[in-house]
């Protein structure tokens, strides 16, 4: 080996991953999913707010459906900050050549839908005014006269 060789593959950059662009697309997109989803929740949590509206006269005012609510949306929030950690803590992975995939956001965010998934199912089938669900009673109060 020459000493020219030598010198230019010293001086010479460290070759970066051929995909990298592709990752950092990736991630990007990535980033924007979670951003949806956070959206999304956030919307969610308004929505169920909102449906307060429309609950029939006899249901006391304001209930627990605020509560659940206010649980999406800050779920929503909680979403953009960790979404925001990933998305650098990739980023800087990606430009080290060190990225592994990481289980735990995946397993802590599918358990948190999934409990605010089980909250509106307890909500809409267990809410009940003196032993009557208020939702089959929200359905009698409809007037299908045209």
């Amino acid at each position: 080996m020459s000493l020219n060789s030598t010198q230019e593959k010293a001086s010479s950059p460290k070759r970066l991953n051929p995909s990298r662009i592709r990752d950092h697309l990736a991630n990007e997109r990535t980033y924007l999913a979670w951003m949806r989803t956070a959206v999304a929740l956030m919307g969610f949590g308004v929505l169920i707010l909102r449906l307060r509206a429309f609950q029939p006269p006899s249901l006391p005012r304001p209930g627990f459906g605020w509560k659940l609510g206010l649980l999406f949306a800050s779920v929503g929030l909680l979403t953009v900050f960790f979404s925001t950690l990933q998305y650098f803590a990739v980023r800087r992975d990606i430009e080290e050549d060190t990225y592994e995939p990481a289980d735990r956001w995946v397993i802590l965010f599918s358990l948190a839908i999934t409990m605010l998934g089980a909250g509106i199912i307890y909500f809409v089938f267990t809410g009940s005014i003196n032993g009557t669900n208020w939702l089959i009673m929200s359905v009698q109060t409809i007037d299908f006269d045209y």
